[in-house]
């Protein structure tokens, strides 16, 4: 298996397996919690390979990363607060899961973060402090040495999909939603180019629907660069 996702059984990870099977990769592994959680969301006869493990402790990850060359993230906190907030599961889960994809020599880790993270004073910040950290796992990933896209939906919608998507550099979009079915599209995407590797992904919704490639939207994009000391 060379793909893993992570964060699968969640309303935007469960969208980007269905992506992925739609594109025709097979070679698809699950990390998760909870295998009844699995067999709950893709049903019970499903041949995705399955592993149980959790983002907030390291030694449970190794099996899971062994053989993979592509990691999608698409966890994030419920909570915002307590033992699965969002300093532990947007930073520190985060963090053990690209560490360890390093370690296991992942090429390349699609990070689904969210827009305005640069931005403190944001409301979402009374959640956790939820933009703060997941902008601290950003610039882990980019310091770590792996490849990766860094994926910036706006709000997240429960629609169909399939609508234009305005792609913008890091830091230019500030308000915008977008269905999580077409956040799982961006996220297929640019695993299936490498014009969206080492770059920043801000994403809205545009006023029309569009399936064209996203592929030139990736290629306008500027590399992301690390702005603090390693």
């Amino acid at each position: 298996m060379t793909i893993l996702v992570v964060g699968a059984t969640g309303n935007t990870g469960r969208q980007i397996v269905q992506k992925l099977q739609q594109a025709g990769q097979t070679e698809i592994t699950l990390l998760v919690r909870s295998r009844d959680k699995v067999q709950q969301t893709f049903g019970a006869t499903t041949d995705l390979e399955i592993f149980e493990g959790d983002i907030l402790k390291k030694d449970s990850l190794a099996p899971a990363l062994s053989g993979i060359k592509t990691v999608f993230c698409a966890t994030g906190t419920r909570s915002g607060f307590g033992n699965n907030g969002a300093q532990q599961v947007d930073y520190e889960g985060t963090i053990n899961l690209i560490d360890q994809a390093r370690q296991a020599g992942v090429e390349h880790f699609i990070l689904v973060s969210s827009l305005c993270v640069s931005r403190i004073l944001h409301p979402l910040n009374l959640f956790g402090g939820v933009l703060y950290w997941k902008k601290k796992a950003e610039e882990h990933l980019i310091r770590s040495g792996l490849s990766f896209t860094i994926v910036r939906p706006g709000g997240l919608r429960d629609g169909a999909g399939g609508m234009e998507i305005v792609m913008s550099p890091a830091d230019t979009l500030f308000e915008g939603t977008i269905d999580r079915s077409d956040v799982a599209r961006v996220c297929v995407e640019a695993f299936q180019t490498t014009d969206a590797q080492d770059k920043i992904v801000e994403i809205v919704s545009g006023p029309g629907q569009s399936q064209a490639p996203l592929a030139p939207l990736f290629k306008q994009l500027p590399v992301a660069r690390v702005r603090v000391a390693v």
